[in-house]
C-alpha cells in the first residue's frame, strides 16, 4: 500500500517536472522571438527616423547652393547692367562734348561772318552818303520836286533806323534765333541758299519794304511827270538797305530782294495800278502770291 502511494507520488512529481520542463522549453523560444521582434522594431523605427534626418541636410544643401547660384547670377546681371550704364553714359558724354565743340565752331564762324557783314554794311553806308548827296543835287537841277521829297523822306527813315540800331545793344549769345539751324531753302541765279526762320522773315521784309519804297518813288515820278522814268536811277533802289539790320542774312541777299520788290512797287506806283500789290489808306503791301514767287522759299 505504502509502495503504491510512493509510486503515485513519483509519477506525480515526474509529471510536474515534465510539465515544468515543457513550460520552460516553450517559454524560452517565445521570449527570444519577442526580443528579436523588439530589436527589429527598434531598428526599423530607427531606420525610419534616420532616413529623413539623413536626407534633410542634403536637401538643404541643394536649396542653399541654388540660392547662392541665383544670388551670384543676380550680382553678375547687376554688374553687367552697371557696366552697360557706364558705357552708355560715357558715350552720351562724348557725344555731348562733340556737339558742344561743333556748336562752338559754328558760332565762331557765324560771329566772324556777322562781324564781316557789319563792316561791309558800315562801309557801304559811308559810300551811300556821297551818293545820296549827288542824287539830291541832280534832282534839284531836274526840278523833280516830288522825287526830291521822296528821297529826303527815305533818307530820314533810314537815319531813324540806324539810330535805333545803334541805341540797341545786340548780344549774339542771348538771341536763340541767331544760332538756329537752317530750315529754309531758296535759290536764285542758279545757286541754292539756306537760312533759318529769322533769315526767311528778313528776306520777306526786304521784298515788302522794297515794294513800299518803290511804289512811293513811282508815284513821285508820276507827280513830277518825269517821262524818262527809271527805277534803277532812284537812290532808294541803288541803296536797297532800308530795313536791313546786319543780322541773319548777307547784305547782298537783302539788297537783291529789296530791289525785286522795289521794281514791282515802282511800276505799280508810276502807272497807278495794283498788279503786284495793294494800297489802302496810304499803306502798300505786296501780294502774298507775288512774294512767294519772288522768294521761292521751301521749308525742310
Amino acid at each position: 500500500m505504502l509502495r503504491m502511494k510512493f509510486d503515485h507520488l513519483n509519477r506525480s512529481l515526474a509529471a510536474v517536472a515534465v510539465s515544468a520542463v515543457l513550460a520552460a522549453g516553450m517559454s524560452i523560444p517565445t521570449t527570444a522571438r519577442q526580443h528579436q521582434d523588439h530589436q527589429d522594431k527598434q531598428k526599423k523605427e530607427k531606420k525610419q527616423k534616420g532616413q529623413p534626418q539623413s536626407k534633410q541636410p542634403k536637401q538643404q544643401q541643394q536649396v542653399q547652393r541654388k540660392q547662392e547660384q541665383q544670388q551670384q547670377k543676380a550680382v553678375q546681371q547687376q554688374q553687367r547692367a552697371q557696366q552697360q550704364d557706364q558705357r552708355t553714359t560715357t558715350k552720351a558724354a562724348l557725344k555731348v562734348q562733340q556737339q558742344e565743340k561743333q556748336i562752338a565752331q559754328q558760332r565762331q564762324q557765324q560771329n566772324a561772318q556777322q562781324q564781316q557783314r557789319l563792316v561791309q554794311y558800315r562801309q557801304q553806308a559811308q559810300r551811300q552818303d556821297r551818293l545820296q548827296t549827288q542824287q539830291l543835287a541832280r534832282l534839284q537841277q531836274q526840278k523833280r520836286t516830288a522825287q526830291y521829297r521822296f528821297q529826303q523822306e527815305y533818307l530820314e527813315r533810314q537815319r531813324q533806323q540806324i539810330l535805333a540800331q545803334n541805341a540797341r545793344s545786340y548780344d549774339y549769345n542771348s538771341d536763340p534765333n541767331f544760332y538756329a539751324a537752317p530750315n529754309y531753302r531758296y535759290s536764285r541765279s542758279g545757286r541754292s541758299y539756306q537760312t533759318n526762320q529769322s533769315g526767311a522773315d528778313l528776306l520777306k521784309q526786304a521784298v515788302n519794304y522794297g515794294y513800299e519804297e518803290g511804289f512811293k518813288a513811282g508815284q513821285a515820278d508820276q507827280e513830277d511827270r518825269w517821262r524818262a522814268a527809271n527805277y534803277q536811277g532812284s537812290y532808294a533802289y541803288q541803296d536797297a538797305n532800308y530795313g536791313y539790320n546786319g543780322y541773319y542774312v548777307a547784305q547782298t541777299e537783302y539788297n537783291y530782294y529789296f530791289r525785286e520788290g522795289f521794281q514791282r512797287g515802282y511800276e505799280d506806283g508810276n502807272n497807278s495800278r495794283s498788279q503786284y500789290g495793294s494800297s489802302t489808306n496810304g499803306n502798300t503791301s505786296i501780294l502774298s502770291a507775288v512774294l512767294s514767287q519772288i522768294l521761292n522759299l521751301s521749308h525742310f
